[in-house]
C-alpha cells in the first residue's frame, strides 16, 4: 500500500457552526482554503478539535461532503472515528471511504476501558470495513483515560494489512520513539499529536504532526516541518519555540474551545463551540489575544 502521502502537518479541522448549531458551509469552505494555502499537507475531519463527539452521523455526512468538495483533491482527507460502539465506527468508516477519504483514523473508545483483546477486535473490525483504505490509530490517553499499549500497537501493525500508522498524543516522547522503533520494519508511520513537540517528534523519526494550532497559524506550524525536512534545524526549532507559548496559553481554556477562539481572533469566522461548551471568558480571551500579538500576528476580534 502506498503510504507516501502520510506526512507533514495535518490540522484536525474545526467544524464551524452557525448560532443555531448548523454546519456553517461558507466558514468551512473558507477554513479549508486557509489551511491548504497555509501549507498543510492534509486535513483530518472529526478529530478532537472538530468536536466529533457533538455531531450526529447526518451532520458528519453533511460536513464531510462540503469538505471533500472544497478540498477538491488538493490534499488527502482523513476521516476521524471516535465513537464507542464498534458498529457505529464501522458505519462511519464506510461513510468516509465512500465519500473519498484517503485514510481512516481510529481513536480508542472513550468512557469504557476495553481490554487489549477487546480493543484489538474493535480495531480489526473497523480496519476490515475500510477495505483497502489506509487506517491509522489515534492514541489519546489524556482524553480516553487509558493508552494504547506498545504490545497492542505492535501486534496490530504487524497483522492488519491496511493499518499503516498512528497519531500519538501521549506527550511522552519515549512512547513515541517506541511506537516508531518497534514497528519500523513494516514501514509504520507515526505522527506527533502534541503541537509543542513537532520538532522533537521529527527528531526521533515522526513523519509529521496532527496539530490543532494549524487551524489558525498554519504557516508557522508548517514551517516547523518544512524547515526540518529541508535541513534547517535551527529555523525549525525557532519556529517551534515561537509556537509554544501560544499553544500553552490555550490550556487555560476549557477543552476544546481555545482553537475556535483563536481561529476567530485571526479572522476565520468559525462561530462558537457546541453547547455546553462556551467561548473562553474575557480574561482568557485577552490572554489569547495577547499571545498572538506578542508573536507578531494581526488580531481581528
Amino acid at each position: 500500500m502506498d503510504t507516501s502521502f502520510i506526512k507533514g502537518i495535518i490540522p484536525p479541522i474545526l467544524t464551524p457552526i452557525t448560532s443555531d448549531e448548523k454546519v456553517d458551509e461558507i466558514a468551512l469552505r473558507s477554513l479549508v482554503d486557509f489551511v491548504i494555502e497555509g501549507g498543510c499537507s492534509g486535513i483530518l475531519a472529526f478529530g478532537s478539535n472538530g468536536e466529533f463527539y457533538m455531531m450526529e452521523e447526518d451532520e458528519m455526512a453533511e460536513a464531510l461532503a462540503i469538505l471533500m468538495d472544497q478540498v477538491a483533491g488538493r490534499v488527502p482527507v482523513y476521516m476521524g472515528i471516535g465513537a464507542i460502539r464498534t458498529s457505529k465506527c464501522i458505519r462511519l468508516a464506510k461513510m468516509g471511504v465512500k465519500m473519498g477519504a484517503k485514510g481512516i483514523s481510529i481513536l480508542q473508545p472513550m468512557f469504557i476501558k476495553p481490554t487489549d483483546e477487546e480493543l484489538k477486535a474493535h480495531v480489526r473490525a473497523i480496519a476490515a470495513s475500510a477495505g483497502e483504505t489506509a487506517v491509522l490509530l489515534y492514541n489519546n490517553p489524556g482524553r480516553c483515560g487509558y493508552a494504547m499499549s506498545q504490545d497492542l500497537v505492535e501486534e496490530l501493525a504487524h497483522t492488519v494489512p491496511n493499518l499503516v500508522g498512528m497519531k500519538d498524543s501521549s506527550g511522552d516522547l519515549t512512547q513515541t520513539i517506541e511506537f516508531i522503533r518497534r514497528n519500523a520494519d513494516v514501514g509504520f508511520k507515526v505522527m506527533c499529536g502534541k503541537d509543542t513537540l513537532i520538532y522533537s517528534g521529527m527528531a526521533v523519526g515522526a513523519v509529521g504532526a496532527v496539530c490543532s494550532t494549524a487551524n489558525f497559524l498554519p504557516e508557522l506550524v508548517c514551517s516547523i516541518y518544512d524547515k526540518y525536512v529541508a535541513g534547517d534545524l535551527k529555523g525549525s526549532l525557532e519556529a517551534q519555540l515561537k509556537l509554544n507559548p501560544i499553544r500553552l496559553a490555550m490550556d487555560k481554556s476549557s477543552f476544546p474551545v481555545a482553537t475556535k477562539d483563536l481561529a476567530n481572533l485571526v479572522g476565520q469566522k468559525v462561530g462558537k463551540p457546541f453547547l455546553p461548551n462556551l467561548p473562553s471568558p474575557p480574561k482568557q480571551m485577552e490572554h489569547l489575544r495577547s499571545e498572538l500579538l506578542k508573536g507578531g500576528y494581526e488580531v481581528f476580534a
